[in-house]
């Protein structure tokens, strides 16, 4: 065992039972040392961040989403398919009506998921949507029982607490990549911006979750800085996609990253925030394949289920197998 992972190790043999709260289990320069491992050590960083999720981490969770907006985003995100920048033939429509919403929510639930992300496109919602969906997760929340998050771009504090007046008690905004790399990917709006949402949502007494995708041309070191951001902000779940290179944007030749390099990516952020939520979202089909069921002894406590926004999901039947196999389901 290479020993920054040995030296850890150490430190969670008397760390793990009692220990609470939302801090690193490791420096930044620990971080980066493990980052920049070779393979030969990928088994044992599995085997600490499997650890630390037995010992540290929530419950196992599922989540669905639906993508309630679709299409016509005027931000110039480099992987999106629902950029109005992009040509990817993504369907166009808008904001799903209460009765659809109060359906794909019920679907959620009757397929394991304890919470239901409502996804739209755009820069924000007009505020005539937000009326309407403000009703929706008030018809959500008596008639499904089911923990509700919005995923609705930009929010203000007045925005913020409408909405968790009305029974949303999760908001969802991701920061995509590490700041360092963020100008490579939008340049629409800031990563200021982006963070800005995520507390206005926390001042509102909602929970946070904020994540990014993986495979965006970024470093080892830049998932790193980015693992370490997510940590200040203190969010509640963190969920962790993994690039599907659309063709249409700018991103569409990207590599697909490799499974192993995925899940080096997964354990560091579980190792940076031991007690959060880490939800494997969008991409885990296409990267991972035959290797998904190893999302868990690399650190990972949630799974999502069902389709995606733009891209097809995991068969449930095959999801609930692998599950079940687990002991998880």
């Amino acid at each position: 065992m290479d020993r920054i992972l040995a030296r850890i190790l150490s430190r969670l043999a008397g760390a793990t039972a009692d220990a609470t709260g939302p801090s690193p289990l490791v420096s930044r320069d620990e971080a980066e040392a493990m980052a920049t491992l070779p393979a030969s050590s990928n088994l044992d960083l599995f085997a600490i961040a499997g650890t630390v999720r037995a010992a540290r981490a929530p419950a196992f969770f599922r989540c669905g989403i639906v993508n309630a907006k679709s299409g016509l985003c005027p931000e110039d995100c480099a992987f999106c398919a629902q950029s109005a920048r992009h040509k990817t033939g993504v369907a166009v429509y808008p904001l799903l009506d209460d009765t659809a919403l109060l359906n794909h929510a019920r679907l959620a639930h009757d397929h394991g998921a304890q919470r239901f992300g409502i996804v739209t496109s755009g820069t924000a919602l007009p505020e005539k949507d937000v009326d309407a969906l403000c009703a929706a997760i008030e018809r959500i929340r008596k008639e499904v029982g089911i923990g509700i998050c919005g995923s609705l771009g930009m929010l203000t504090p007045e925005r913020a607490r409408r909405l968790r007046d009305a029974g949303m008690t999760r908001y969802h905004h991701n920061l995509e990549t590490a700041e360092s790399h963020f100008p490579r990917i939008c340049t629409s709006h800031s990563y200021t911006q982006d963070k800005e949402s995520i507390l206005a949502a926390q001042d509102a007494g909602m929970e946070t979750c904020c994540g990014g995708i993986f495979g965006l041309g970024e470093s080892p070191l830049q998932r790193v800085e980015m693992a370490f951001t997510i940590a200040e902000l203190n969010v509640t779940s963190i969920p962790l996609n993994l690039l599907i290179a659309v063709p249409g944007t700018r991103l569409e030749g990207q590599p697909k990253l490799r499974p192993d390099e995925a899940l080096r990516a997964i354990a560091l952020f579980r190792i940076v925030n031991p007690d959060r939520d880490i939800l494997i979202a969008g991409g885990r089909e296409h990267v991972l394949g035959a290797w998904q069921s190893w999302l868990y002894a690399a650190g990972a406590n949630g799974l999502m289920v069902g389709d995606y926004l733009t891209a097809s999901g995991s068969e449930l039947e095959n999801d609930e197998t692998m599950l079940r196999t687990l002991g998880l389901a």
